[in-house]
């Protein structure tokens, strides 16, 4: 089962919030009042003492309401970090990679329910976004590729949108210490996206093959996005679920602050970058 932490935490913070919020206007003068009785009828320490004690939930809500709420604020509004979960961003982003996600760049979003509630900017192509998928709660992140209205056609390794071919240059099998990937950049409006397949040899024929993913024609509808990962013989995005809902957008992905694979390795800093 996954857990919708953004959920809990909304309703962590409200919940302390308005325990808070209670025990000030509410809870607290009928405190003082009950211990200002006991002290004019001269009553026990002990007695004074208990009246005036606050509930253990209001005390824990107390501790906790203020470190909820920033980091509600800063989660929801600010950026959140994530880790990259798979090998669908390489050759850019590797399994292990964590990123710094601006969740302003788009717009400011009400928490969970994802509608914009102040507008800053667009997703351009070539945008490295976070997002829901359609009918799925995980985080995926991958590139933007198709803005609203654009008719996206993917074949032979070749892009092209609205009928233009994207520029794109074959790298070859370079880096070499990657025998089993050929690598390309393609020129997006943001960015020049280094983008890799995957090589493998057929076994009619044992020639060399290239293998580029799915291939297809899409019309990105308005309102949506069209979604790639830059390993593209070894992504699971648009070509097979469809298109991203404006209100899935999480964030940009702006950079790579660790790399940290699994509990066993030693965090590293060395590919600490920008994110293209």
């Amino acid at each position: 089962m996954d857990i919708d932490f953004p959920l809990i935490l909304m309703v962590l913070t409200l919940g302390t919030g308005v325990v808070v919020a209670l025990d000030k206007f509410l809870l607290a003068p009928r405190r003082k009042e009950a211990a200002e009785k006991l002290i004019s009828a001269r009553a026990l320490p002990d007695d004074i003492h208990k009246a005036e004690t606050e509930p253990f939930i209001v005390e824990q809500s107390k501790s906790f309401f203020p470190v909820l709420a920033i980091v509600f604020v800063l989660r929801s509004f600010i950026a959140e970090p994530f880790q990259i979960p798979s090998g669908s961003m390489e050759p850019g982003l590797i399994k292990g990679d964590f990123i710094l996600v601006s969740k302003f760049h788009y717009g400011l979003r009400m928490p969970v329910f994802g509608n914009t509630l102040v507008p800053i900017s667009e997703p351009e192509r070539g945008d490295v976004m976070v997002f829901f998928p359609p009918d799925d709660n995980r985080y995926f992140i991958k590139r933007v590729i198709g803005l609203p209205g654009d008719h996206i056609e993917y074949r032979n390794r070749r892009l092209t949108i609205n009928g233009e071919a994207v520029e794109t240059k074959e790298l070859g099998g370079e880096p070499a210490y990657r025998p089993m990937k050929f690598m390309g950049q393609e020129a997006l409006d943001s960015a020049d996206a280094t983008v890799q397949w995957v090589l493998g040899r057929d076994m009619r024929t044992n020639e060399t093959v290239i293998w580029a993913g799915p291939e297809g024609e899409w019309t990105v509808p308005e309102g949506s996005y069209f979604m790639m990962g830059d390993n593209r013989g070894n992504s699971h995005d648009s070509r097979g679920w469809g298109f991203v809902p404006e209100k899935n957008i999480v964030g940009k992905a702006v950079a790579v602050w660790m790399h940290w694979e699994s509990w066993s390795d030693i965090p590293s800093f060395a590919r600490n970058k920008w994110i293209d």
